[in-house]
């Protein structure tokens, strides 16, 4: 019974395991009993240490692997990294996302310190971007590629995290190109416990270049210490085993909630700085959105820039003329952003009988966050091209200010553009609200005397995203209230006194510093409404495995046989968006509606050649094949892999895998390639003449803008170069949108490697591990330009596929209805080219027994990315962006990166001490890079000021003290030496990411302090 139980664990392939730490539930006797072995050597024995075990084989391993193979002692032939609950604790993490951007195999995200983004949180392995990497809960689909957010796991549900390198899509389907993040949860709780973390940033603001630059724009910039960025995070879990542990019920409860940090409570982000090149000075960002109130005489292009004096002696001072002249436009913009977040779950398993086991999950949450904005009247420009207009008799204008803006006159309206801050008032806020239910349930047991067994499974997964828009001044009440007259002594609105608008109030936008509240309540009432969308998702899952060594088939120098697994799986998928009717209103565009289906089937084989012989311990090959069918796209594809193990003797181990993994289009994807339609809104076609704007005759033309050979590359004839018949209407030729017949991308992975286990140094387990990842056909979004002037440019066909024009007449202005077949330039999302990671990847775990002394446990994870980066075009030199952050490389990869944990646990294991070590390598604009890098030249922009970042290093320190038999303190502080992050000027600019001045890798926000408690009943 206890094989059995332990076996049927593993879900699908990849085990639900059930092993928690001393600060958490009691646990099942199958998951106490149970050694831990997840098919990487070094992943098990780091799991192992983390549960008081130690790593051996045996008939009840829990097993999870890259394989949907379950069967004792399997071993991955691709590496595993694994990130323990111990560990998750140990960083008093309060999102999944910050527990992912500490592994170098990770390219770091933030969406929590991210202004613009929308809160969901998603996974990017090896720089490849989030859509090719596969995330999965207990082996089954969190959802869909472009509709996933990992806020839905709670951190103090997650047992483990394995991060398998990489494809993997002959097992799982597609999107495991970069590799697979599975998370597995704890469950069979029995008993109740509340555990409780809170957190905050203790740290020291310092002078700086951007506090220097600050000063110079008479900016505040805050100094001395901080104690802020507060959050909190509890968890409720409780659970219970009946019928003598046929029936397991346990549900938790999680609340989550995190404080604002804005960008202006952090010296190195006082302002937006950018970089004069030439001389590395570093300037702040201005907006002429004041406090003061910025006033241009005539509207904009006609008079100066002016600010009401700060002095409020009623003149007028030049724009950025002074101390408070211009303002920081991103003060009060978060840094950490607000947010509140209800997890909750239940999980059920029942032991039908000795051979049939149901089980179910199901997870629900809901997240709101917000990003805050200054509260602004906006200029005219925003609205259109109408000025806006005031009185000349205002009562609130100085003879000054109404020479100014009147010259002479002294009744009448006169135009003027008006930008006014309002600080004294609550900020404008835009607020996002994500709701998601993931429910997943199946039938599994065992049949034909154990020697096969089934596990059918079915996922339903659904998030909802709603955007609510802040409101915006109405521009006919701005208006309404600079028209002001003196009634009896009383400032008082032209529409109050004519009753078009009693409740207008008022502005004064010719002092500083107006907070009048009751004008701000009736300036705002438009709000741009609401956005909405839908990811939904259906995947059902039958797997069936075989032990074929039931039968004979066992290789004559192997002890366990041929183990075989069929799967089939149906997985259909929507993505909908929506908004109402206040925002279509303001933005236009219309609801939108996708779907997809897909239908796939897999084998895999597991063959042990030989085992435990005296010339080899192990040698084995694995195989694997998924022949897939997508209804959005034409006939099918496959992919498959090849791996090997091969141990020599017990003490060393070498592994390969070689797989072909794919990425289908995405709902949204596929539906942007198939949908196709007509617009007139191309450029003029660059062969033909055009009329001369400077000439009044229209037989003087220009000549073409491409030369004669580039319009050769085109398909145009050389008698028709410089025609005025090729001239499109109005200069807008046709574009086709959409219609690429999309197909997968491609890549090919490889992961070879060893692994070390040296009997003379006992608890040693090391690995190494080569994976090289190379993406053909990635999938890209593609501007009528990038057609046309790789076509112009090169003449490949990979380009000029974009121009087709009309047989005979060479015209690119075809009809923009009735599908036509040529006479357009297109435009959309079509296969591009290549890109790759190459890199290794080290592991290494060692526990050593110190006697009276207690266990010393040490874990490192180190990454050495030798190649990450794209090769856009044939043509194009491909690019390396290891160790380069900016223009063509965007944040990238450093070259090496590590963590290195060491934990002391006391001989009674009522307390530990836990020291972790983060290692990032330096990195350099890629300004600066060297050609043979083959990132584009920009000569003009090397720096030699700001032109890198050095390495980093980070040490972090927990503890962890029993008080009581069933109530545990943790206390951790992260950063214990509060280091800055490293200072890039121009960051928006250059990487459109952070407007904080740095990147998303490094600690943000200085020292983090972590006090915890976890409570059993």
């Amino acid at each position: 019974m206890k094989k059995f139980k332990t076996l049927l664990t593993s879900g699908c392939g990849v085990a639900a395991l059930t092993m928690l730490p001393s600060a958490a539930l009691a646990q099942t006797e199958a998951a106490q009993d149970a050694p831990a072995s997840i098919g990487d050597p070094v992943a098990s024995a780091k799991l192992a240490a983390a549960s008081n075990d130690t790593p051996q084989g045996g008939a009840n391993d829990v097993i999870v692997t890259g394989t949907r193979i379950t069967r004792p002692n399997n071993r991955s032939a691709a590496p595993i990294t694994t990130t323990t609950a111990a560990e998750i604790a140990a960083q008093g993490a309060t999102t999944i996302e910050e527990v992912m951007n500490r592994l170098p195999q990770v390219q770091a995200n933030a969406e929590q310190n991210y202004a613009d983004s929308d809160g969901r949180q998603r996974i990017k392995l090896r720089s490849l971007g989030f859509e090719r990497t596969l995330t999965l809960v207990d082996g089954l689909r969190l959802g869909i590629q472009n509709g996933m957010d990992v806020s839905l796991i709670p951190n103090e549900l997650v047992e483990r995290i394995d991060v398998l390198s990489g494809g993997a899509s002959s097992v799982y389907g597609s999107d495991a190109v970069a590799g697979v993040v599975n998370f597995v949860l704890k469950k069979d709780f029995n008993g109740i416990a509340v555990s409780g973390n809170y957190s905050f940033f203790n740290h020291h603001n310092s002078a700086n270049d951007v506090t220097d630059a600050a000063n110079r724009a008479f900016f505040a910039s805050r100094q001395g210490w901080a104690n802020d960025g507060g959050r909190a995070n509890v968890t409720l879990t409780a659970g219970r085993t009946f019928l003598d542990g046929a029936l397991s019920v346990s549900g938790y409860l999680n609340y989550r909630q995190s404080d604002q940090v804005n960008l202006g409570d952090r010296s190195l982000s006082a302002c937006e700085v950018t970089q004069t090149v030439a001389t590395g000075l570093l300037n702040c960002t201005r907006s002429t959105y004041t406090q003061v109130g910025t006033i241009v005489p005539g509207g904009i292009g006609v008079g100066n820039t002016l600010v009401n004096n700060p002095d409020g002696s009623g003149t007028f001072v030049p724009y950025n003329s002074g101390r408070g002249t211009a303002t920081n436009p991103f003060d009060e913009l978060a840094f950490q952003r607000s947010f509140n977040r209800i997890n909750t779950g239940a999980f059920v398993n029942a032991r039908i009988s000795d051979d049939i086991e149901l089980y179910s999950t199901a997870m629900f949450y809901r997240d709101r966050s917000s990003n805050t904005l200054p509260n602004r009247v906006y200029s005219y420009s925003a609205y259109g091209s109408t000025p806006f207009q005031t009185n000349c008799d205002n009562p609130f204008l100085s003879a000054s200010q109404r020479t100014t803006l009147c010259g002479t006159r002294t009744t009448g309206l006169v135009p003027l553009d008006v930008r006014y801050r309002f600080d004294g008032m609550p900020l404008v806020r835009n607020s996002f609200e994500n709701r998601g239910v993931r429910i997943a349930g199946g039938l599994r047991g065992r049949v034909l005397d154990d020697a096969w067994s089934y596990d059918i499974a079915g996922v339903y997964s659904m998030l909802k995203g709603e955007t609510i828009y802040p409101a915006q001044p109405d521009f006919d009440r701005v208006n309404r209230s600079l028209n002001v007259v003196n009634v009896n002594g009383t400032p008082t609105c032209a529409s109050v006194v004519s009753g078009a608008d009693r409740a207008c109030v008022p502005f004064n936008a010719f002092r500083p510093y107006n907070n009048n509240r009751a004008l701000n309540d009736y300036l705002f009432t438009n709000v741009d409404g609401r956005q909405n969308s839908t990811s939904l998702m259906w995947q059902a899952l039958a797997v069936l495995n075989g032990d074929l060594g039931k039968y004979g088939i066992t290789s004559p120098l192997a002890e366990q046989g041929v183990a075989i697994a069929i799967a089939s799986e149906f997985r259909a998928e929507l993505f909908k968006s929506g908004a109402d009717a206040l925002f279509r209103e303001t933005n236009g565009g219309t609801d939108q509606r996708f779907t997809q289906n897909v239908v796939e089937s897999n084998v895999e084989v597991q063959v042990p050649l030989i085992e435990h012989q005296r010339f080899t311990d192990l040698l084995q090959v694995n195989g694997g094949y998924r022949v897939s069918k997508y209804n959005r796209l034409n006939g099918t594809f496959n992919t498959w892999k090849v791996e090997g193990i091969w141990a020599p003797i017990a003490d060393i181990g070498f592994r390969a895998s070689f797989n072909k993994a794919q990425r289908a289009p995405t709902v949204i994807e596929a539906d942007q390639a198939s949908n196709i339609n007509y617009t007139r809104t191309g450029p003029n076609d660059p062969c033909a003449s055009t009329p001369d704007p400077n000439s009044a005759d229209p037989n003087v033309r220009l000549a073409p803008t491409a030369s004669i050979e580039q319009c050769r590359r085109t398909g145009l004839p050389d008698n028709l170069y410089g025609s005025a018949a090729l001239s499109c209407l109005d200069n807008s030729c046709t574009v086709r949108n959409g219609g690429f017949n999309l197909k997968p991308e491609t890549a090919y992975t490889k992961t070879f490697g060893v692994i070390l286990r040296p009997r003379v140094l006992k608890g040693l387990t090391v690995s190494a591990d080569r994976f090289v990842i190379n993406l053909n056909d990635s999938i890209n979004f593609f501007q009528v330009n990038d057609f046309l002037n790789g076509c112009l440019t090169t003449g490949l066909d990979y380009y000029c596929r974009g121009i087709v024009r009309t047989p005979g007449t060479f015209r690119l202005d075809s009809a923009a209805t009735g599908n036509p077949t040529s006479g357009y330039f297109a435009r959309g999302t079509s296969n591009g080219y290549r890109s790759q990671a190459h890199g290794w990847d080290f592991q290494a775990q060692y526990a050593l027994g110190l006697g009276a002394g207690g266990t010393l446990d040490t874990s490192f994870n180190g990454t050495l990315t030798t190649r990450v980066g794209s090769q856009d075009t044939p043509n194009a030199a491909p690019r390396n962006c290891v160790g380069y952050y900016g223009p063509n490389c965007g944040e990238s990869m450093p070259r090496w990166s590590h963590g290195l944990r060491t934990t002391w646990t006391s001989p009674e294991k009522f307390a530990s001490v836990s020291v972790n070590w983060r290692h990032i390598s330096a990195m350099t604009i890629s300004y600066n890079a060297p050609a043979d890098t083959g990132i584009p030249a920009n000569a003009p922009q090397v720096r030699r000021f700001y032109s890198g970042v050095p390495a980093y290093d980070y040490i972090d320190l927990a503890t962890s003290f029993d008080v009581a038999k069933r109530f545990t303190l943790r206390v951790a502080v992260n950063n214990l030496f509060d280091r800055d992050p490293p200072l890039l000027p121009d960051s928006r600019s250059v990487l459109g990411l952070l407007r904080s001045n740095t990147l998303f890798r490094y600690d943000l926000l200085g020292r983090q302090i972590v006090v915890g408690a976890t409570a059993r009943f």
